[in-house]
């Protein structure tokens, strides 16, 4: 990769987190002493990516305020959310026309960094979006039985068995063929799938969604337990 550009979706309403993001965005809220948007940054800037964007919807000036003076872009959509395809197909002139890292702030990692595993794996003559995916057992506060099953190869089928964990890497050219203002990237992801160009990279360590509240309880456990 030549360039490398990162988006950081904080866009979102936090709705999941009720009392906790009535004054403030979901990427605001603290764990372990820092809002969940600053251990999203400190993955990221492992990587010294070239350009780092991220994208702003409730309460826009809080994030507005917090990342003032460190570099990092922002753009703030305006009217109806766009979600995660229409955020990053809209922040596309600030990123660049290479492969984009994406990445969800409301989670808490533990083991490897994600992203350096991610660029280290990343073929783009084989893919065109490599996901990082948290076998179900190495998940902490989630019920489910997962959103892919990752083939020996790497490939990825809708199914159970690993959770996509809010990271990839993801090229954005067919975002174009995409007419709709607003829609999810399972949407491009089903796309890569048709075209068995979808794969996905298991994460070693662990893994905790901080969407609920009961999850900052959790990761604030998990990483006592991982010092």
């Amino acid at each position: 990769m030549c360039e490398t550009a990162v988006i950081i979706f904080a866009a979102g309403f936090g709705t999941r987190m009720r009392h906790l993001t009535q004054d403030r965005p979901k990427p605001m809220v603290p764990v372990a002493g820092h809002p969940l948007i600053d251990h999203a940054l400190k993955m990221v800037r492992a990587i010294s990516p070239d350009r780092i964007v991220a994208n702003l919807h409730y309460l826009p000036h809080m994030l507005e305020t917090h990342l003032a003076g460190t570099g990092v872009q922002t753009v703030t959509e305006t009217g109806a959310i766009l979600e995660t395809g229409g955020g990053l197909k809209n922040a596309l002139p600030m990123l660049g026309k290479g492969p984009v890292f994406t990445v969800n702030p409301d989670a808490i990692w533990t083991g490897a960094n994600p992203l350096q595993a991610l660029r280290a794996a990343w073929d783009p003559a084989r893919m065109d979006a490599l996901l990082m995916c948290v076998p179900v057992a190495q998940t902490v506060g989630y019920t489910g039985q997962g959103d892919f099953a990752v083939a020996d190869n790497g490939r990825l089928q809708r199914g159970q068995g690993t959770v996509y964990g809010g990271v990839q890497i993801i090229k954005t050219a067919r975002l174009a063929e995409i007419e709709q203002a607003s829609f999810s990237l399972n949407l491009l992801w089903d796309m890569m799938l048709q075209d068995e160009r979808l794969f996905g990279l298991e994460h070693t360590g662990r893994w905790c969604d901080v969407g609920h509240p009961e999850g900052v309880v959790l990761a604030e456990e998990m990483i006592a337990a991982d010092v």
